[in-house]
């Protein structure tokens, strides 16, 4: 039996009270993992630590460095918002320790090219949580996909409407933003695009704009146009200005036309359509996948299983600036009107970032 691997969880308020919650509890009960000391820039948030995981007053810290100095860790757990991911992650390979973290890598695409070049040079360990697409009814879809058993995918249509119009219905920061539905929202869109089509991203083409009756500073509505590696193509609506929510957050509607069927993926079930319309037509319920656990809980176990010597999980850094780069060239495209070549803006990011 290997020794639990101890780890240093930044960020106890918010989301990650989710993870105090949700996750970590399930993972040292286990035996895989064990706190070695908690951060968060507001103490208040300690009893947090304290009363789900345990975590002595003496080893929760408002000093960063201090807490990674103090307490040697495998592993750093960074829950907090992305402009901050990349200091904890600096402290994280100062300290010779591998990361676990939530999405994005950072907030700009220079920012998450810096991250991907220290933690590759450093030859350590990333992965990064986007936990949406590995949900029970988006696992469910992709792995009917990938079967083949409907024949090859042409293409996909994906859908993610709400109405959040009034100030704050969404968190009151994301109506100060520039891009808050592709950033804060359409970055897991992206990435069940990649995980759906089996590939990533050739070129996307991005319109976003704001109806007079929007309350967000920055664009909150979205059409966009991908065409991946491999021919696939996708079409995608995202809003937050609508009138009603026809697919909101873990409800949302994907459609993959296959040479042989189409699945229809809406409101968490999945339907199999096959023939002409009428008599002729066929629909069958496919039955959604079952294990233990999905989304973070499942990402954690995943990642800690790699770190004693298993397989390489989905969501490394490694593959994961892939969807960085999609988002980003989304933004750039949304910002200049033009379709952006994907892997060559993420060449240059990279080259930029040394």
């Amino acid at each position: 039996m290997m020794e639990p691997k101890r780890f240093i969880q930044v960020g106890l308020g918010g989301w990650g009270l989710y993870w105090l919650r949700e996750v970590l509890p399930r993972l040292c009960s286990a035996g895989l993992a064990a706190p070695a000391a908690c951060v968060d820039t507001n103490p208040d948030t300690f009893q947090n630590a304290q009363r789900l995981l345990g975590i002595p007053p003496e080893r929760c810290y408002t000093d960063a460095a201090e807490a990674f100095r103090d307490n040697p860790a495998d592993f750093v757990i960074i829950v907090v918002p992305p402009a901050w991911h990349e200091r904890y992650v600096d402290l994280a390979l100062e300290h010779g320790m591998d990361i676990l973290c939530e999405k994005p890598i950072a907030d700009t695409m220079e920012g998450c090219a810096r991250v991907y070049r220290k933690v590759t040079s450093a030859g350590r360990k990333m992965m990064v949580t986007m936990s949406h697409r590995f949900d029970q009814d988006k696992q469910t879809l992709q792995r009917a996909i990938h079967s083949r058993e409907y024949g090859e995918l042409d293409y996909l249509i994906g859908r993610n409407t709400w109405m959040c119009r009034a100030y704050g219905t969404w968190g009151a920061f994301r109506y100060e933003m520039q891009d808050p539905l592709l950033i804060e929202g359409t970055v897991h869109h992206f990435d069940i695009m990649r995980s759906l089509a089996g590939s990533n991203a050739r070129t996307v083409y991005a319109a976003t704009w704001n109806p007079a009756w929007s309350e967000f500073k920055g664009d909150a509505q979205a059409l966009v146009t991908v065409v991946m590696e491999n021919g696939v193509r996708i079409l995608y609506e995202g809003a937050k200005n609508n009138a009603s929510c026809l697919n909101g957050w873990a409800r949302d509607y994907w459609r993959a036309e296959c040479r042989d069927a189409t699945l229809v993926l809406d409101n968490r079930r999945l339907l199999e359509i096959r023939g002409a319309v009428g008599v002729d037509s066929v629909t069958r319920e496919i039955p959604l996948a079952q294990q233990e656990v999905w989304m973070n809980p499942w990402l954690a176990e995943m990642f800690v299983n790699w770190l004693n010597g298993g397989p390489e999980p989905p969501c490394t850094v490694q593959d994961n600036i892939q969807c960085c780069a999609l988002l980003f060239a989304a933004v750039r495209s949304a910002h200049t009107g033009q379709a952006v070549d994907v892997q060559e803006f993420l060449r240059e990011s990279l080259e930029t970032a040394g």
